[in-house]
């Protein structure tokens, strides 16, 4: 039997590998500033792909930079899934989710910096986190576990509260991440309704190691 793949996979293995190099180039370009004024050329270079490759994947350079944001919404994500996948209490998971996040602006700079500069269009995105979150509040409503009675109004607070904290998490590189994720964690589950003894106990359960 043949060991290389048909041409067909080879061409596509390919175009995919084109296409996820520029998508990783307008990650960076945004990690860095959040600028998109860049020149599709400037781009390119930085993907290390030839000009005309571009317009084989994207119309647009709002095109390809939506996509960038998608692609580290679709990461952030799937590090909720891998590392909070076994928690229970909806409670849990949104202290946790706080927490963690404090954690990848150390261990992943790049895809929380993203989420700095884009993440407040995106906080009721159908990708990435926000459908994870409000699953999560949802079945916290149906358990009686948050006393919320808008899941949008809820998650647009806990949206905009991670992205604050992911900005504090940069701006103040000083201070103590987790403690500040563990108090901003503990005041937002006694705004979905825990009591104040119980949201503190939650706010600071063991937490995964990101490995």
């Amino acid at each position: 039997m043949p060991t290389s793949a048909p041409p067909h996979n080879r061409f596509e293995r390919r175009r995919a590998e084109t296409r996820q190099a520029l998508v990783r180039a307008a990650r960076q370009i945004l990690a860095e500033t959040g600028d998109t004024s860049a020149s599709i050329q400037t781009i390119a270079e930085r993907a290390d792909v030839g000009f005309g490759s571009f317009y084989n994947h994207f119309e647009s350079k709002t095109e390809l930079f939506d996509a960038a944001v998608r692609d580290a919404l679709e990461e952030f994500g799937r590090t909720f899934d891998e590392h909070l996948g076994g928690i229970e209490d909806p409670a849990e998971l949104v202290a946790a989710g706080f927490r963690l996040s404090a954690r990848l602006a150390d261990s992943r700079p790049e895809l929380m910096k993203v989420l700095r500069h884009r993440g407040l269009g995106h906080v009721h995105s159908d990708s990435g986190l926000a459908p994870r979150a409000r699953r999560d509040i949802e079945v916290g409503v149906a358990s009686g576990r948050f006393t919320v009675t808008d899941p949008t109004v809820a998650l647009t607070a806990l949206g905009g509260s991670l992205l604050a904290l992911v900005e504090l998490r940069f701006a103040r590189p000083e201070l103590d991440g987790d403690e500040a994720a563990s108090n901003l964690a503990e005041m937002l589950l006694r705004m979905l309704g825990i009591p104040p003894a119980d949201a503190r106990e939650v706010a600071r359960r063991p937490l995964p190691a990101l490995g």
